[in-house]
């Protein structure tokens, strides 16, 4: 019996103590995460008229009820590096492809179209080349023409090779050397 007591007393000798201070454990500091700012359709174009260097363009073509577009919200473009990379080289614009709120750009109205169950806009039509896939995103050069749209969801890594190809006009590059090569 007296065995138990005495290791009891020094258990709580060991234990008492502990409790009584804060817990501190090394936790890695993670980096402050810069804020993307995406903006609405119109005010990138308003960017782009005023800013002396104006970017080219990047957007995001979604729909509330794509459960792959809430996806690469959550993981690609909650990526602190493509972010800044993209934040540094584009405008950065989200576009709603089924909101009903008309669009004016260059003397053209897009507007909403009520079609089957939910409609489209066609503005979200025009830059996804009639095919209404979502998640699809569209880089867009500093006027406002049409690069290239990617459908499909992807990936941070993935996503950041095409954000970069089209960012640093590596897509120009292979334009010029086909040409070279086939005399065209």
């Amino acid at each position: 019996m007296k065995k138990w007591i005495v290791t009891i007393v020094w258990a709580l000798g060991l234990v008492v103590p502990v409790m009584g201070q804060k817990a501190t454990m090394m936790v890695p500091m993670e980096e402050p995460k810069e804020e993307v700012v995406w903006m609405s359709w119109e005010e990138a174009y308003e960017r782009s008229m005023t800013d002396e260097n104006p970017k080219k363009v990047f957007v995001d073509v979604y729909t509330d009820w794509c459960g792959w577009c809430k996806r690469m919200d959550a993981t690609t473009f909650s990526d602190p590096k493509l972010m800044a990379y993209m934040s540094k080289k584009y405008y950065l614009v989200k576009l709603d492809a089924e909101q009903k709120a008309d669009i004016v750009f260059k003397g053209n109205t897009f507007k909403y179209v009520a079609s089957g169950r939910r409609g489209y806009h066609q503005l979200a039509a025009a830059l996804l080349q009639g095919k209404l896939s979502y998640p699809t995103t569209v880089f867009l050069d500093e006027e406002f023409n049409i690069i290239t749209p990617v459908p499909g969801f992807r990936k941070a890594p993935e996503f950041f090779k095409i954000a970069r190809f089209v960012g640093e006009e590596e897509y120009k590059k292979g334009v010029r050397a086909s040409r070279r090569q086939t005399g065209k």
